[in-house]
């Protein structure tokens, strides 16, 4: 992936800052994929996007991510390094519906898309988001040979059913969910903690950005450039004439 120029990926900033987290994901989902329009990066397997976030973020930042975690049952903090090629890797994705076989149920559904996951994150409660997701992802559902229209299975749904789905998506998807279990140095524990990558990258694009906008301050001061001129510097270049302005 070839890194976003640092002109677009303050424009990504500067738009991302009126933005809540689904709209800051699509955009740096834009960054990802500079030629790719809104329905296409909508209609993607929700893997599919974190994956393009993790090698964004790889090609912005390096390959080093530090994480900070607490534990759930000491509260102590935890801090270490991950390897970033190893997050946000995808398998092969499935040629047609998944299909869920479980007592008298038969469901065939496919993997939910980042349009999905926008419409249940909109849900009042979790109960809601998941009979949305149910509802936009199924394909076909039979219980004891009668079909049952997408829009009732979650009221039908059993709990057993349910899970498999889940496990199921999982498997065909690993990269929409990146959980990590941190075993706590002082009390032994396990915490599980997702890793969002959209808020973690965002973080990160965030603290580059200002620090950028104070580079081109400086500079613009110091020598009278404007900021395209700046920003057409390379950073090695960059923080050289910034060393030559704390010097004078």
């Amino acid at each position: 992936m070839t890194p976003t120029g640092p002109a677009e990926l303050l424009a990504t900033w500067e738009a991302g800052l009126a933005q809540q987290e689904a709209g800051r994901s699509l955009l740096l989902h834009r960054a990802a994929r500079p030629g790719a329009g809104t329905d296409e990066l909508l209609s993607m397997p929700v893997g599919a996007r974190e994956s393009d976030l993790f090698a964004l973020r790889r090609a912005l930042f390096g390959e080093r991510m530090q994480v900070r975690v607490e534990c759930a049952a000491c509260e102590e903090a935890m801090e270490f390094d991950l390897d970033a090629t190893l997050l946000g890797v995808r398998g092969r994705t499935p040629d047609g519906p998944l299909r869920v076989q479980e007592g008298d149920w038969v469901v065939e559904f496919r993997l939910p898309t980042v349009a999905d996951l926008a419409a249940a994150g909109s849900a009042p409660d979790a109960a809601e988001a998941r009979r949305l997701l149910v509802a936009r992802c199924a394909v076909s559902a039979v219980r004891g040979g009668t079909t049952v229209p997408p829009e009732r299975l979650a009221g039908l749904l059993p709990a057993d059913v349910q899970r498999r789905l889940a496990e199921a998506a999982a498997e065909a998807d690993p990269a929409a969910d990146v959980t990590l279990n941190v075993n706590c140095p002082e009390c032994g524990g396990a915490t599980p903690a997702a890793l969002d990558i959209t808020s973690y990258l965002w973080t990160e694009l965030d603290t580059w950005a200002r620090d950028l906008l104070l580079d081109v301050h400086l500079l613009a001061s110091a020598y009278g450039w404007s900021e395209p001129e700046i920003l057409a510097l390379s950073p090695l270049r960059r923080r050289y004439y910034l060393e030559l302005c704390a010097d004078a």
